[in-house]
């Protein structure tokens, strides 16, 4: 729409929306169900292991990057269901790449989780 400008909204709206549209992420997608509670563990073993601020920070960034991929993730599949209008390649191409956007950030996670964890854990058992 030619000449169309947004209204003026403050930060504390625009965070407002933004929270609102975490919780709307986390409520109605069934994959959060499985990401919080492996996010949780993480944090719990991070924390029994000890490990280092430099390792907490790269457990923060990748459970960050999976929760974000995730929110990204929802919202292509909102916009893909307001734009419904029967089967299209373009909208299963979208829905597929940010299908794996989440993979790819779930699969750095696990390669974090091996390096950090893995040779505490090694350690205990041996």
């Amino acid at each position: 729409m030619p000449g169309w400008t947004p209204p003026k909204r403050s930060w504390l709206q625009k965070f407002g929306d933004a929270f609102r549209g975490l919780f709307h992420a986390v409520s109605t997608e069934w994959s959060f169900a499985a990401h919080l509670p492996v996010a949780a563990a993480a944090v719990a073993l991070a924390a029994w292991l000890g490990i280092s601020p430099v390792e907490w920070s790269l457990v923060a960034l990748s459970i960050g990057g999976v929760i974000a991929a995730e929110v990204f993730n929802t919202s292509v599949e909102s916009l893909a269901r307001a734009l419904d209008s029967g089967p299209d390649s373009r909208i299963k191409d979208a829905l597929d790449t940010a299908s794996a956007a989440v993979l790819v950030a779930v699969g750095s996670a696990i390669l974090v989780g091996f390096a950090i964890f893995g040779p505490r854990l090694l350690a205990l058992i041996r």
